[in-house]
């Protein structure tokens, strides 16, 4: 398997690359640094890794205990944590969740001590989407999506060299699809 250094040094060996390949495709400046920089924090902070006690779980500092819940739940290299189809979908939702129970709890705690009403959890949903609304109107209806598709190829990325380094090993790929 390969080491934590190996995965930031494919991260930002693919950094450029990944910037010309989606200017090339897009032909928009803005968005193709959007993709590139998602692609940096994707390798770089929100990898498959975050199932372990990790380069990538460590940069989190005060934060990484966030992602305990994580940890705990996904069996390291599983398909779930490292699978191209689902691991950065579902550590997307796992984070959105997390933010949304962060900012929830504390206003919950707050409301019911000095007014004796729990807030409305379809405030959350409309706040949620109000946030989304903001952003692709001050920044692009193409900005989640290349976000995402950014993060989803830096944590790709991890995954392939992981995947290489399986083959070269055992032979087999198949626990990663």
């Amino acid at each position: 398997m390969p080491s934590g250094k190996t995965h930031d040094a494919v991260t930002l060996l693919l950094i450029v690359p990944t910037f010309a390949l989606s200017y090339a495709a897009t032909t928009n400046f803005p968005v193709s640094m959007t993709v590139a920089a998602a692609f940096l924090f994707g390798g770089l902070m929100f990898g498959p890794d975050l199932d372990t006690i990790s380069r990538q779980y460590s940069r989190w500092s005060i934060f990484r205990m966030l992602w305990y819940p994580y940890r705990s739940f996904f069996k390291h290299r599983s398909r779930w944590s490292h699978g191209l189809i689902f691991g950065t979908l579902l550590r997307v939702v796992y984070f959105m969740g997390i933010l949304t129970a962060a900012a929830f709890l504390p206003l919950l705690v707050i409301a019911v001590y000095f007014t004796a009403e729990t807030p409305d959890p379809a405030d959350f949903a409309k706040a949620w989407s109000s946030l989304g609304n903001s952003v692709r109107v001050n920044l692009g209806d193409k900005f989640l999506p290349a976000v995402f598709f950014g993060m989803w190829v830096g944590a790709a990325s991890h995954t392939f060299t992981d995947m290489a380094g399986s083959y070269v090993k055992t032979g087999r790929i198949t626990e990663f699809l």
